[in-house]
């Protein structure tokens, strides 16, 4: 009976330690994953800002401040209806992921994401237009050093946050309907509560969203559930790349010097 009792714990250590190291691994390609969405969204946004202006008043469209002009491109993304369809067409990518995620491959599931990310570099390109280089640059340190902080908590804290989740997400639903109320209104005041709001709820939710991705993984790895496992880094990845990316642009409202 010791026997036997000696050898189910050690198949139980085994499949603990198999778990652990599949998290690792699993939570390093969620990052990576991230970051690379990261880069794109970066890199868009610079190229497509650096396409909309220009210093040459002889090939502007529109002036926009001093020795700073729209081209056409810039006038046509900008100041047009077609603004509007870029603002919103990362939410609705968003949701389609979210309906059709489980029917794509993994090599589908990660160019999907991608995708997006490129678009949301499109959709956030205008802060080159209103903030200086240094400040964005100063406010993306500032949030990564955040997010890394807040991220590591909800990984490695014993303190169960799933309770968290329901007020989080109503708290980014009522962030949503302000932030277009706020469109017609253009109300500074209430841009000041929602930015620093927004930057609170997507603070907490780097901490859940953690701690949820990490969680999922381990009752998914217990039961085997391969398909689910092969896919679900690229959910994570979205899901943290988002915590990320809305917390920079909450903090930059505050921290951001404009031309």
């Amino acid at each position: 009976m010791a026997q036997y009792q000696t050898m189910r714990g050690s198949v139980a250590g085994t499949g603990a330690s198999r778990i652990d190291a599949g998290l690792r691994a699993h939570m390093n390609k969620v990052y990576g994953l991230m970051s690379v969405g990261m880069v794109l969204t970066a890199l868009a946004a610079w190229a497509i800002s650096g396409l909309a202006m220009t210093s040459d008043p002889a090939g502007a469209a529109a002036q926009i401040g001093e020795g700073r002009y729209l081209t056409d491109l810039g006038v046509l993304l900008y100041t047009t209806p077609l603004r509007w369809v870029i603002m919103f067409a990362p939410l609705v990518m968003v949701f389609g992921f979210g309906m059709v995620a489980n029917k794509l491959s993994v090599a589908a599931g990660q160019t999907y994401f991608y995708a997006f990310s490129v678009l949301m570099g499109l959709s956030i390109s205008w802060i080159f237009l209103t903030f200086t280089a240094m400040s964005i640059t100063q406010t993306f340190v500032a949030t990564s050093v955040a997010f890394a902080a807040l991220s590591l908590y909800g990984y490695t804290t014993k303190k169960d946050l799933s309770g968290w989740g329901t007020f989080l997400m109503m708290g980014v639903i009522g962030l949503l309907v302000a932030m277009v109320l706020n469109i017609f209104l253009q109300s500074p005041a209430i841009m000041f509560a929602v930015s620093a709001l927004g930057v609170l709820i997507f603070a907490g939710l780097t901490a859940y969203d953690t701690q949820s991705i990490k969680n999922e993984y381990v009752e998914h790895a217990a039961h085997g559930d391969q398909e689910w496992l092969d896919k679900s880094a690229t959910m994570g990845a979205l899901r943290l790349y988002l915590d990320f990316i809305n917390m920079f642009m909450f903090l930059l409202q505050f921290m951001g010097n404009r031309e």
